[in-house]
């Protein structure tokens, strides 16, 4: 990990992230994951809905048995990685800025949070709304390269 001198960076991650890292743990998405557990200057920001979108979708049983893992070992995956996000309270609702009314808990939590980045892999379900509030929309594989700076 290259970050000496680097600022923080705060960023959220869309819930098709999540599912890909539990997915894959060999891909990008779990590869930041693993970023934002060894590196102090990475930090990972989750609302209570967010959190709890991840855990409704995480529990499908379509991505379990893609991952191999039972209930209980997802369920722990994903105590783990709530346990390591910043809570972010949503002081704000910025509605409507999306077309998927889906993708506007992760855009409030982005902005509510203050975050640098959101990563997913629909960028094109975001358009321009995050720029708005300063808030960069990356794929994960691009997000790694920005986070191994």
């Amino acid at each position: 990990m290259k970050r000496d001198g680097a600022k923080m960076l705060r960023f959220v991650l869309d819930t098709d992230v999540v599912i890909a890292a539990l997915r894959s743990p060999s891909g990008a998405s779990s590869a930041i994951l693993l970023a934002a557990l060894d590196d102090p200057k990475l930090t990972m920001l989750a609302s209570v809905p967010l959190a709890l979108e991840y855990e409704a979708k995480c529990l499908l049983s379509e991505h379990r048995k893609v991952a191999g893992l039972d209930e209980k070992q997802t369920l722990l995956f994903l105590n783990t990685l709530i346990g390591c996000m910043e809570p972010v309270k949503l002081d704000f609702r910025w509605r409507p800025q999306l077309r998927d009314p889906g993708d506007e808990m992760v855009l409030e939590t982005a902005i509510n949070g203050r975050a640098d980045l959101l990563i997913t892999f629909n960028l094109r379900d975001y358009g321009d709304a995050p720029r708005q509030f300063g808030i960069e929309v990356l794929r994960p594989a691009d997000a790694l390269k920005r986070i191994r700076i």
